[in-house]
């Protein structure tokens, strides 16, 4: 098999899992709260990781080989993903809907091309920065909300909410937010695995990461035990399912970034709404708006998507 096309193979399989990974996401988040879920998820990335690293090393005839470099950016690539990106990102599947929050993912190669400009020494064309510049202004209306409809989850709007309130409600800041937390991620594993080609040691790295971060921040540590044994138990499932998808896609999106350039695999492996609009919609149909809008913004992201992958 052509290593061009085993990379290909690999981000298809990301594509997919990730895809799945969204539509469990909103599913779960009406059975048990996001920050729980969370913690939920990111915990079944370390155990089922550390499960394929053992498999993995039964089933090879020889033993990985240390690498620090390339240990430390995966750990660093976790934590922009496994914790920010994964945070920023659920967030707003559960504000305003997995088709919408996956709109903003396409935005992620964008980011990345220019990030590999700024670590790898990559050069954008003008028509990259153009395209740059389409993308970010279809985002805009991807976001753009009529006075009167509310995100998806809200029920009332309160004038006197916090700061930090109203920034949560922010469809551009928390998809953008999350869209360059992946690139940033996706930059570092590109560097990582052409050193140290070891996808599954690698997602460990970064799902140890994102885990320690997750339990140093996250509010309520102490009652966490309490609120486990009060906690739906389908919530639980799914949540760990949601867990098991988005690792088992972390393996494989490093995996490609070993036969394929970075961005050709981020594009890949975040052109989610092609398969979430029509599964969103099947599956959740009456609670995700999708306004002629948000398909013009999704179009023109596309469009400066298109222009920058296309170089």
């Amino acid at each position: 098999m052509p290593d061009n096309f085993l990379g290909y193979l690999l981000a298809a399989g990301a594509l997919l899992l990730f895809t799945v990974a969204i539509l469990i996401a909103k599913l779960a988040s009406s059975h048990l709260k996001l920050d729980l879920g969370f913690l939920i998820a990111t915990s079944v990335n370390v155990v089922f990781a550390a499960l394929a690293l053992v498999v993995q090393l039964g089933l090879r005839s020889d033993t990985i080989q240390w690498n620090a470099q390339g240990f430390w950016l995966f750990a660093a690539a976790g934590a922009f993903s496994t914790y920010l990106g994964r945070w920023f990102f659920y967030e707003s599947v559960v504000r305003f809907g997995p088709a919408k929050a996956s709109l903003f993912q396409v935005s992620s190669p964008l980011f990345t091309a220019l990030i590999a400009w700024l670590m790898m020494g990559e050069r954008l064309s003008l028509a990259v920065g153009a395209g740059i510049g389409i993308a970010i202004g279809g985002l805009v209306l991807v976001s753009y909300k009529p006075r009167g409809i509310l995100p998806v989850g809200l029920k009332s709007v309160d004038t006197q909410r916090s700061a930090r309130d109203r920034l949560l409600q922010s469809a551009l800041l928390l998809g953008l937010g999350s869209s360059l937390a992946y690139a940033i991620s996706n930059v570092l594993r590109g560097i990582a695995v052409r050193g140290w080609n070891e996808p599954v040691a690698g997602a460990l790295a970064g799902a140890v990461a994102g885990l320690a971060l997750h339990l140093a921040f996250s509010a309520g540590k102490n009652q966490l035990l309490v609120r486990l044994k009060e906690a739906s138990r389908s919530g639980i499932l799914l949540y760990a399912l949601m867990g098991v998808c988005t690792i088992a896609a972390q393996m494989c999106l490093i995996g490609s970034m070993r036969y394929i350039p970075v961005s050709v695999a981020a594009l890949m492996t975040l052109c989610t709404p092609v398969l979430v609009f029509p599964l969103s919609y099947w599956l959740f149909k009456g609670q995700d708006t999708i306004t002629a809008t948000t398909l013009a913004g999704a179009a023109v992201t596309l469009l400066g998507l298109v222009m920058v992958v296309m170089r």
